[in-house]
């Protein structure tokens, strides 16, 4: 089956086609680390690290490059003010540094939470600034880029008037914008607002700063990613993946510095994942609309009604298309935790079946397969893949009641593509009961020996249950309600 890809600079479905045989080069936007991950950034991550387990297990050889942003994400150009990480090291009052290795230690806990694989490669941005230097003078030396008052930026202008079209990802006109903000040329730094920042010049208190050509400064956030992605995959690679909300301006601005610095197209396949919301409503910290994913998982939280396990929320967020805006709220993640129990009981079901070699079965498994990887390989189709799951679900509980049968080399079969479906494509985790839960399961048994030897008046063993019990630190207290029981 060919794999067909959505992509965003064309706006359709694509066949994919690698540009070496057999290998993939994939570059995702990672996290700026100068504040806890939240739950919106893990859907975007867990949605990739879905299309890497899919790619290799196509049989792709990957090298999965995401970054690192530790420096230089203005929030807005023409203030050095607005670096993220500035106000934090103000907010914490911790050196910059302090804030990245902080916050990036909890980035990694937490996609360790959710059984996310590792990329092959996890490039820095403070790692690449001598390459992101040498890329700005490219630029100015290509004439797409100017120095003022020891900033460098990229002129769009220039870009558009050699035939580029800077806004060909998010389709936006250029020559409006342009248009509607004429009466702001020339003020400030820039030739023109659209312009954006390849380097910037460092404020006296500014503490992230290195030297450069045009003095000390430090880079602009949308260089960083075209010199990591250049070094490590080429000046030309195949998939490009991040938030829907990096397509403009960050995404757009890659293009024209890897069209502009090495004249030729840098990506062939741009993907983004949707935004979260919860309750129907967009997540933000100003609405109280927003919940933490250490919150949801230890219950501690005012929307859900008890605690997830991180997989069923791995396998909530795996039952919308990455490409759809996915809503979080109790009743789907209790719907997810109940889908998820069938998966796992069917999973312990198929062990204990038998084949039947004589009778031939009704499920045609050759034909679920393909079916399944159609959604594989129809744009990394997750629900619909889910659903086929779902499909050989209800046949393994038949198979249970005596109502369906299959071959020995089936029941093989669908053994493996089972357990290589759920646990390495969509990365999902069998959840171990703890001993709370043992006990109280252990303790539920006893209790009801306990009740039925009261109703056939062995009141000796009855009692010597509850003293036994008593004698271990677990008193049992009898009410009209029924029989609890109190740890001591």
């Amino acid at each position: 089956m060919q794999l067909k890809i959505y992509n965003s600079l064309k706006a359709e479905k694509e066949i994919f086609t690698p540009i070496l045989e057999g290998n993939v080069g994939m570059y995702v936007c990672g996290p700026t680390v100068y504040s806890n991950v939240h739950l919106g950034n893990v859907r975007t991550f867990l949605s990739f690290d879905f299309i890497y387990r899919s790619l290799m297990h196509l049989g792709y050889k990957v090298r999965y490059v995401r970054n690192i942003t530790d420096a230089g994400h203005l929030t807005d150009d023409g203030d050095v003010n607005n670096d993220r990480f500035v106000k934090q090291t103000r907010l914490e009052k911790l050196e910059p540094m302090e804030i990245v290795q902080k916050y990036t230690v909890d980035f990694h806990k937490v996609l360790d939470w959710f059984n996310l694989l590792p990329p092959n490669i996890e490039p820095t941005a403070t790692g690449h600034i001598v390459e992101q230097i040498e890329l700005t003078e490219k630029l100015i030396e290509k004439g797409f880029a100017y120095e003022s008052n020891g900033s460098v930026y990229f002129d769009v202008l220039e870009y558009n008037k050699r035939g580029l079209n800077y806004g060909e990802l998010s389709k936006r006109n250029i020559e409006e914008l342009f248009a509607n903000t004429r009466d702001l040329d020339g003020q400030g730094e820039k030739k023109n607002p659209q312009d954006f920042a390849l380097w910037k010049k460092a404020s006296p208190a500014h503490i992230m700063r290195w030297n450069s050509p045009w003095g000390e400064g430090f880079p602009g956030w949308h260089l960083e990613c075209t010199a990591m992605s250049t070094k490590y995959l080429g000046d030309k690679f195949d998939i490009h993946g991040g938030g829907m909300d990096l397509k403009f301006p960050h995404h757009e601005c890659e293009i024209a510095q890897g069209k502009a610095c090495n004249d030729v197209e840098p990506v062939n396949y741009w993907m983004h994942a949707n935004m979260l919301t919860m309750n129907s409503q967009r997540m933000s910290k100003s609405t109280g609309n927003y919940i933490l994913p250490q919150q949801l998982i230890s219950g501690e939280n005012d929307f859900f009604e008890k605690p997830f396990h991180p997989t069923i929320v791995r396998f909530c967020f795996l039952q919308a298309h990455y490409r759809s805006v996915l809503d979080i709220s109790n009743d789907a993640m209790l719907a997810s935790e109940k889908g998820f129990t069938r998966l796992m009981e069917a999973m312990k079901v198929l062990q204990s079946i038998s084949a039947n070699d004589a009778v031939e079965s009704g499920f045609r498994l050759s034909d679920w397969k393909n079916k399944a990887y159609e959604a594989l390989t129809d744009d990394f189709n997750s629900p619909i893949l889910i659903a086929h799951l779902f499909e050989a679900v209800k046949f393994i509980f038949a198979l249970k009641e005596g109502k369906e049968t299959i071959s020995s080399a089936d029941l093989e079969d669908l053994k493996s593509t089972l357990h290589a479906f759920i646990f390495d494509v969509l990365g999902l985790q069998q959840i171990e009961e703890n001993n709370n839960e043992k006990l109280d399961q252990t303790l539920q048994v006893l209790i009801e020996l306990r009740n039925q030897a009261r109703k056939s008046k062995n009141f000796d063993l009855s009692d010597q249950i509850r003293d036994k019990l008593l004698a271990e630190g677990i008193e049992l207290k009898d009410s009209r309600e029924g029989t609890s029981y109190v740890i001591n």
